[in-house]
C-alpha cells in the first residue's frame, strides 16, 4: 500500500469507518455545508447551519449518518 494514499485526504470519505475528526476546529463538509467542531465541557458539538442559514448543532453520530467528509460535494 501506497503512504501517500493513507495520509491523503482523498483516502477519507462518506464510508470513513473512524469517524470524523475529534481536534477542536476541525472544518468537516456535510450536506453541502461546512460544519466546525467546537470543544464543550462534556460533549462536543458539530456547528453549522441548515438549510436556512440557521444555527444546526450536530454529534458526531449525527454527523457520520448524514454523511460526511474533508472536501465540499456538490
Amino acid at each position: 500500500m501506497n503512504a501517500e494514499a493513507v495520509t491523503s485526504p482523498e483516502a477519507s470519505s462518506t464510508d470513513d469507518p473512524a469517524g470524523p475528526p475529534t481536534v477542536p476546529s476541525s472544518v468537516v463538509w456535510c450536506c453541502g455545508r461546512p460544519y466546525v467542531l467546537e470543544a464543550r465541557p462534556g460533549r462536543a458539538r458539530w456547528m453549522g447551519t441548515d438549510y436556512r442559514g440557521r444555527p444546526e448543532a450536530l454529534s458526531s453520530a449525527e454527523l457520520q449518518r448524514r454523511g460526511w467528509s474533508h472536501r465540499r460535494a456538490c
